[in-house]
């Protein structure tokens, strides 16, 4: 199984409110491209790819958002580029994904350019709604591997502190998958050793059930301070999802016009975890599962946003961190899809 662990390539938040701030996002991403090992062909299309969306955040809402964060396929190491405002929104999105077609007196290729230099590339904007704008783009001349599920996600410290104390890991083959989401008790350096402990020994035997998961989890955790957790295992094959939650994690699946909360046992993983029982659900090419901690309010509804539901998973997390981010607590928004549910 390929796997993904959150705290082994940190996402990082960039605020935009002028102009000056655009150098800083680029240098952001220019370290990590060094540290991703990208050479400078491709580190400079990453840079021009951060210009441009942080350009269009500035002209166009005023203010926003740059998310970054490391991705790996295999060999292959890339980088995911998440633009959030919460702006006027894009009222014709093909003309605006056109060269030579600007709302703000510009040349209008901003939007065109990022659609190309991207391989992975999506965008969600509606009037009112804002604009949520994802890019991927990786190292050339590496093969990248396909995974059997589309994840996007937004993992954050709040506001003050330097590390989340948050986490997620995700496993991977052809047929099938599991994640864990950990929500560490408190903030800081401690509620983080306990969730990233979590996501950790996870890993370590992801072909188990998701209530095996989380009960070696719990022993695990005995000398933290311990954690909300919530594992989750897939089996493409069977068309099966099997899911088992303590705490408040919350669970979303979708499928189609469906939409079904999956429940959590009171109790943390570490202290006084009293029950662990695992649901079964049915998983299909149309599902999509939605997990995220209580740093997300809970009234979303995909509803309210025309079309979201069809988007790249970090498109979703993406709005539904710019718009119910509590903003006091960290947070961590995870989707997954089956890889028919998008493509790119």
């Amino acid at each position: 199984m390929e796997t993904v662990l959150a705290f082994d390539g940190r996402q990082t938040c960039h605020t935009l409110g002028d102009a000056s701030q655009i150098g800083s996002v680029r240098r952001a991403a220019a370290d990590l491209c060094v540290r991703l090992g990208f050479d400078a062909t491709d580190g400079g299309e990453v840079a021009i790819a951060v210009s441009e969306a942080a350009t269009n955040i500035l002209k166009h809402a005023g203010h926003g958002k740059i998310l970054l964060r490391p991705l790996r396929a295999g060999a292959a190491a890339g980088v995911e580029i998440l633009a959030l405002d919460s702006g006027p929104g894009i009222a014709n999105m093909g003309a605006s994904m056109a060269d030579g077609t600007s709302t703000a007196g510009s040349y209008g290729v901003g939007m065109g350019a990022m659609r190309r230099l991207a391989g992975e590339f999506d965008i969600y904007s509606a009037p009112g709604k804002g604009t949520v704008v994802m890019m991927a783009l990786w190292q050339s001349g590496v093969a990248r591997a396909e995974r059997s599920l589309h994840c996007g996600a937004v993992c954050l410290p709040m506001p003050g502190e330097d590390i989340a104390g948050d986490s997620w890991a995700l496993a991977t083959d052809p047929t099938s998958a599991t994640v864990m989401v950990a929500d560490g008790l408190g903030h800081g350096p401690l509620a983080a050793e306990a969730s990233e402990l979590a996501c950790s020994v996870a890993m370590r035997t992801p072909e188990q059930p998701a209530g095996v998961v989380l009960e070696d989890a719990h022993a695990a955790l005995r000398p933290t301070r311990g954690a909300a957790a919530a594992a989750v295992r897939i089996d493409m094959l069977r068309d099966t999802l099997g899911f088992a939650g303590v705490g408040n994690i919350s669970a979303h699946l979708i499928q189609g016009e469906q939409r079904r909360q999956l429940v959590s046992h009171n109790g943390i993983v570490g202290s006084n975890m009293r029950k662990v029982q695992e649901f079964p659900a049915p998983w299909h090419s149309d599902s999509m599962l939605i997990l995220h901690s209580d740093g997300l309010g809970s009234r979303w509804d995909l509803d309210s946003y025309p079309g979201l539901v069809h988007c790249h998973p970090a498109v979703i997390a993406g709005v539904l961190y710019r718009d119910f981010t509590r903003g006091r607590d960290d947070v961590t928004v995870l989707v997954l899809r089956d890889r028919q549910g998008w493509t790119a």
